[in-house]
């Protein structure tokens, strides 16, 4: 039956967000793939585009891995003799060899007891915070954690949910203290890395703060990280946030869809946690794994990161020549290590208008505008990648150099 006044109600809702210039609009469908040639990293083809070429300031593939022909032989060796699908969940029968080595590798590189892999980042955050939280818990996030952590925190069974100003410690602090009366238990979630801003949390400082309140809760305090951004793209050795600030998390998230150019997420904490996850996080019982295909490129890429000073090297070689380039033209951005560099814009209508003249000029870059970021942030999210070269960088940097001069 047609939707009738259900359907013109959506229908009034997506022009006013057509109207307020905070639609996402229609996606860009990439046709091709040029690969790195002659001084320059890869070009991507768009659909309706003809040959014109691009370079991709907009990929969360921070060491440009998503082309790497190792990680294409495993997949495809493992989808012969696995299949191209898991075929059912986890407990049924959907584990396969390349998910448990997967998961032995991944502990190791955090130096955890244990970990398990999720369908993404996105649902094992939420995950962790549905299965770990109970009507008395208290959970406590930083005001600019990403979407999955709000919508984690609003399907947990928590008492108590607080957020507190991005990085501010000393209100976090005051919060523990609220809640130290009122729960048996406190959460408390913050990014590694913001993604939005490319800043990180100082997880040493916070794990103190939740370390000293510990006792105070019946059941503990712990402290959870989402470092989807961080893992593989940051610190010396791709360790991400923890290896940036020396803190270690109780429940560490990350992503195999980043850094590591694949598909999923995955949670590290002690053998007690994960198995506590297996048997009662239902974003993990109930949904299919990534497809051992995924889980065997995704350990090639593991491979690789251990071995990858030269990767992590350039980019942050590359990295810092597109920051103090942003920089010398007069934009403003935000201090940081993180290949996620910021433009700031802080305004609605210019955001747009700077996003348009990139891609009439062959970049492609993420504007992020209210809601999405609060009102006098609004920027453009360029994020560096291993495959740029300085050929690369140099060519966005005057296209940012034209629009400034215009």
């Amino acid at each position: 039956m047609p939707l009738g006044r259900f359907g013109r109600d959506l229908e009034t809702q997506l022009r006013d967000l057509d109207d307020a210039g905070t639609g996402k609009g229609a996606e860009s469908v990439v046709v091709a793939v040029r690969p790195a040639q002659g001084g320059r990293g890869p070009r991507l083809l768009l659909d309706g585009q003809g040959d014109r070429e691009f370079i991709r300031m907009n990929s969360n593939s921070y060491l440009g891995l998503t082309l790497d022909p190792e990680l294409a032989r495993a997949e495809e060796s493992a989808a012969h003799a696995f299949g191209v699908g898991p075929g059912a969940v986890r407990f049924i029968s959907g584990t396969y060899q390349p998910h448990v080595r997967l998961e032995t590798a991944l502990a190791q590189f955090h130096a955890r007891p244990a970990a398990m892999v999720a369908g993404s980042a996105y649902t094992a955050v939420a995950g962790v915070l549905f299965s770990l939280s109970t009507p008395e818990t208290a959970l406590i996030s930083d005001e600019l954690n990403h979407n999955c952590i709000v919508n984690g925190m609003k399907l947990a069974r928590a008492k108590l949910r607080k957020v507190y100003p991005h990085l501010n410690l000393q209100t976090l602090q005051s919060q523990l203290e609220e809640c130290a009366g009122q729960c048996d238990s406190a959460i408390v979630i913050t990014d590694g890395v913001f993604s939005m801003r490319g800043d990180h949390a100082p997880v040493d400082r916070i794990l103190e703060l939740v370390a000293r309140y510990d006792g105070r809760f019946a059941r503990g305090a712990v402290l959870i990280v989402d470092d989807s951004h961080g893992v593989g793209a940051f610190g010396a050795t791709g360790r991400g946030t923890e290896e940036i600030t020396g803190g270690r998390a109780d429940v560490l998230v990350g992503t195999l869809g980043k850094a590591m150019g694949v598909n999923g997420g995955y949670i590290c904490s002690d053998a007690t946690v994960i198995r506590y996850l297996r048997e009662k996080n239902p974003f993990y019982i109930y949904s299919n794994p990534i497809a051992p295909g995924e889980a065997a490129a995704a350990l090639a890429s593991l491979e690789l990161i251990r071995g990858g000073a030269r990767l992590l090297s350039h980019l942050r070689e590359m990295t810092k020549r597109f920051r103090d380039g942003i920089k010398s033209l007069g934009y403003e951005t935000i201090d940081g290590q993180h290949p996620v560099v910021p433009l700031l814009v802080r305004d609605t209508d210019r955001t747009r208008a700077l996003v348009a003249f990139l891609r009439e000029n062959g970049v492609l870059a993420t504007g992020l505008n209210y809601p999405v970021v609060p009102k006098g942030e609004q920027l453009i999210r360029f994020q560096v990648s291993a495959d740029h070269t300085a050929s690369d960088i140099d060519e966005v940097l005057a296209v940012l150099a034209r629009f400034r001069n215009r």
